[in-house]
């Protein structure tokens, strides 16, 4: 039976530990058993993260929506709860950026919501 070598394949995993370990401070980047749990608990982090990022940005949206409405002597709730009633299917990003970038139309949406509630 012929001789296995595993050189390349063995390579190949360290290697790709290493490179994804790259920029880290010290041994983290060079050692492959520290490399090999920095790296694992990163991927943790960035897995978990990819949807904490969702929540953060839906809780921002809420906050400029809350401000803004309240600039126009309403709160957040009572706005929401009058767009719904007007039917208006805007969803929380939109209203978010009308509130900071087109102030005038978002004073239109409020007064909106003013007569349906």
């Amino acid at each position: 039976m012929p001789r296995v070598k595993k050189a390349v394949k063995s390579r190949q995993r360290r290697k790709k530990i290493l490179d994804m370990a790259k920029g880290y401070r010290g041994g983290r980047s060079k050692l492959l058993r520290t490399a090999k749990e920095t790296v694992q608990r990163a991927l943790v982090y960035a897995y978990r993260d990819r949807k904490v990022r969702k929540r953060d940005f839906r809780s921002l949206w809420i906050m400029r929506i809350n401000a803004a409405a309240r600039r126009h002597g309403m709160s957040y709730g009572r706005f929401m709860e009058g767009l719904k009633k007007a039917q208006v299917t805007l969803d929380r990003k939109v209203l978010a950026g009308l509130a900071v970038h087109d102030p005038d139309v978002f004073a239109k949406l409020v007064a909106l919501a003013k007569e349906a509630a």
